[in-house]
C-alpha cells in the first residue's frame, strides 16, 4: 500500500470513529470512556490539536474541541454531558493514580 492511500484510510477510520462518537453514541459519557480505555472525545480534540500545531497551524484548546465536536463544548456538554457519579469518579481516580504510579515506574 503506498503512503497517500495510508493516509487516506486512517482519515477515513478516524472520521468514522468521529461520527460514531458523536452522532451514534452521544451518550457515552467521556468520564467512561477515560476509565475503560485511557481516552475520551477530549483527548481526541487534543490530539488533533496538536497535530495542527505541529504542522504550523495555530489552533487553540477550544478551536481543536469545536473542530472535534463539530460545535462549542460547551453547547456539547449542555445537550449530552451528565454530572458523573460517584462511582465513575471513584474509578477515575483509581486509574488516574495508578497511570502517575506507572509512569513513574
Amino acid at each position: 500500500m503506498d503512503q497517500q492511500t495510508r493516509i487516506e484510510l486512517e482519515a477515513a477510520a478516524f472520521r468514522r470513529l468521529q461520527k460514531h462518537l458523536m452522532e451514534e453514541r452521544p451518550d457515552v459519557q467521556n468520564i467512561d470512556m477515560m476509565n475503560l480505555t485511557g481516552f475520551c472525545r477530549n483527548c481526541l480534540s487534543r490530539w488533533y490539536q496538536e497535530a495542527a500545531n505541529a504542522r504550523g497551524i495555530e489552533m487553540s484548546k477550544d478551536e481543536g474541541r469545536a473542530a472535534f465536536y463539530g460545535m462549542p463544548f460547551s453547547e456539547w456538554r449542555d445537550k449530552h454531558q451528565t454530572q458523573s457519579t460517584p462511582e465513575q469518579d471513584s474509578a477515575f481516580q483509581k486509574a488516574f493514580s495508578e497511570n502517575v504510579t506507572n509512569k513513574e515506574d
